[in-house]
């Protein structure tokens, strides 16, 4: 394979595109210069993207009694959403087991992840360089000591680490708004037998 590369936005959208019309990983690999997981990781980016941009196209109504009426609102107000769109909007989500609480957040923080395993990634191209260097013998300035070697390999640990608690954090989260979505559920059907 050949060296570590970034790739371009132009290039990105190149493998999206291909990939969609059938291109296989290991060929894009090979014809951008990059991994397997790289295109992988590239085409997981996209269809986050576009999972994040979607737009709502259904529109969903219901006939209530007032006081059934009067019980969504009190639940929703509890809860802090803002508007019975959005309360609907949730447990539909929640239903189909996918309870976001806050698509901002979740995106940003999406985003942060993918942010700190680039950064960890490129440490650990460092780390694999000055490795590379004292093997050869041109290592020998203080730059390039088996101390700082092995500190630049604790920081790529630590920031890989970092991404994967926000990762495992967002899971958590999720599960947690998911039973909490699950119970409320529940006390809709009951409140309605």
């Amino acid at each position: 394979m050949s060296r570590a590369k970034r790739l371009t936005e132009i290039e990105k959208m190149q493998i999206v595109r291909e990939a969609a019309e059938g291109v296989s990983t290991t060929d894009l690999a090979t014809q951008f210069g990059v991994t397997a997981r790289a295109v992988r990781y590239v085409l997981k980016a996209d269809a986050e993207r576009q999972a994040d941009a979607a737009i709502p196209v259904s529109a969903v109504s219901v006939k209530v009694t007032t006081a059934e009426l009067a019980a969504l609102d009190a639940v929703l107000a509890s809860a802090g959403i803002e508007s019975r769109a959005e309360g609907l909007r949730r447990l539909i989500q929640a239903a189909g087991g996918v309870f976001v609480p806050d698509a901002q957040l979740a995106a940003e923080m999406a985003r942060t992840r993918a942010s700190l395993h680039e950064v960890g990634n490129g440490v650990a191209q460092i780390a694999k360089q000055m490795t590379l260097a004292n093997r050869q013998g041109h290592g020998a300035g203080p730059e390039f000591t088996e101390l700082r070697l092995a500190q630049i390999r604790g920081l790529a640990r630590f920031i890989l680490d970092a991404a994967d608690e926000i990762d495992l954090a967002i899971r958590r989260r999720r599960t947690a708004m998911q039973l909490e979505a699950t119970a409320a559920l529940r006390e809709f059907a009951h409140a309605a037998e």
